[in-house]
């Protein structure tokens, strides 16, 4: 996936004003009530669109061969790292056996191209997670479903924890990708093992680069690109890289406007992630003070070379839950963002754990 924008702080007022105000006549909004999408129940469906959730218009895809297929909602990471521009290439087979829901969540692609935040604009956790819960249930709705999958990598793998806890009736399962558990724990360890590993290769500038912005936790929002960056050099020698063709935007979202919106809302959550002083909605993130008890089945599925969310932070706090059915599977030669090897062990975790459930 993209890198991260590593000096968001400077380009933060440009990112409003290459954004602008992007609304766009042809787009569809969705208004109450929730009219079902499905006729029949082997009825294809392809739905771009923007939908009312928590009083602003957010684009969500539903695309899917048969409205009888369970439903996953995906939730990206970044947090402005949105899929829909990208999910054609990289899950299009999958919707022969799942309805794919596509989000581009607050602050992010073409939400945030049709909401340009104000200046003092703040996201929060708490109201992600809501508006998140509000779309879940718009789509039982729209999908004639009792339940839907939810699955998130990264950032939304926070998200989703979030989600099922407030709302665990929502959905029969929960997958989480790279999955992110406190802002503490995930920083040390990642900043621990990557020293470790240049140490060991005696790799002199990312040592230096590494002391220069000292262990974590971080009031310069730089330090947070920079750690990512040299994690990023890191796994690519340890992991198969994903295809070139899976980060070509779709046709509809490689426009100078959609550009642009991406640019835009990538620069202004980055920022929101980290906060000014490292006090963003990163720094907020605990989510074994949640509790440990899920009421529905857990899978994670975890890159055994992830150097952003390490693999040993996420098997501890899969040991602490407790949940109806739970599983930590770790892949080889993945890192933390998608490759070949993560997405077909996601695929089939879905297919052979969790579409029993739906049935």
């Amino acid at each position: 996936m993209r890198n991260i924008v590593l000096f968001a702080v400077v380009v933060f007022a440009a990112a409003f004003a290459t954004s602008g105000n992007c609304q766009t006549p042809d787009a569809k909004t969705v208004q109450a009530p929730v009219q079902s999408a499905c006729v029949s129940a082997v009825q294809p469906l392809r739905e771009d669109r923007f939908i009312s959730i928590g009083g602003s218009e957010q684009w969500v895809t539903i695309h899917g061969e048969s409205c009888a297929n369970p439903v996953i909602l995906f939730l990206h990471g970044g947090p402005g790292n949105t899929l829909s521009r990208y999910a054609d290439a990289i899950y299009g087979p999958w919707a022969r056996d799942f309805t794919l829901v596509q989000w581009d969540q607050p602050g992010a692609g073409r939400t945030f191209g049709r909401n340009p935040p104000a200046d003092d604009a703040t996201l929060t956790l708490d109201r992600m997670a809501q508006d998140g819960i509000a779309l879940a249930q718009y789509l039982t709705q729209r999908l004639g479903k009792k339940k839907i999958i939810l699955t998130g990598g990264s950032w939304g793998s926070v998200l989703g924890v979030q989600m099922v806890k407030a709302r665990p009736d929502l959905f029969y399962a929960y997958v989480g990708v790279s999955q992110v558990v406190h802002y503490r724990d995930n920083l040390t360890a990642s900043y621990t093992r990557l020293m470790g590993l240049a140490r060991a290769k005696n790799d002199q500038v990312s040592i230096a680069t590494l002391e220069s912005i000292g262990p974590p936790p971080w009031v310069n929002p730089r330090s947070f690109g920079t750690l990512r960056r040299i994690t990023r050099s890191y796994e690519a020698a340890t992991s198969t890289p994903a295809p070139s063709s899976w980060w070509i935007p779709a046709a509809e979202y490689n426009t100078p406007q959609r550009l642009a919106e991406y640019e835009g809302g990538e620069d202004f959550s980055f920022l929101q992630f980290v906060g000014l002083k490292g006090d963003g909605m990163f720094s907020k993130v605990d989510l074994p003070a949640l509790g440990s008890d899920f009421g529905i089945p857990v899978f994670l599925i975890h890159g055994s070379q992830d150097l952003v969310a390490t693999p040993e932070v996420a098997q501890r706090y899969f040991d602490s839950i407790k949940a109806p059915i739970k599983e930590f599977l770790t892949v080889p030669d993945a890192g933390h963002d998608p490759n070949a090897a993560l997405v077909d062990a996601h695929f089939r975790i879905l297919r052979q754990r969790v579409l029993p459930l739906t049935q």
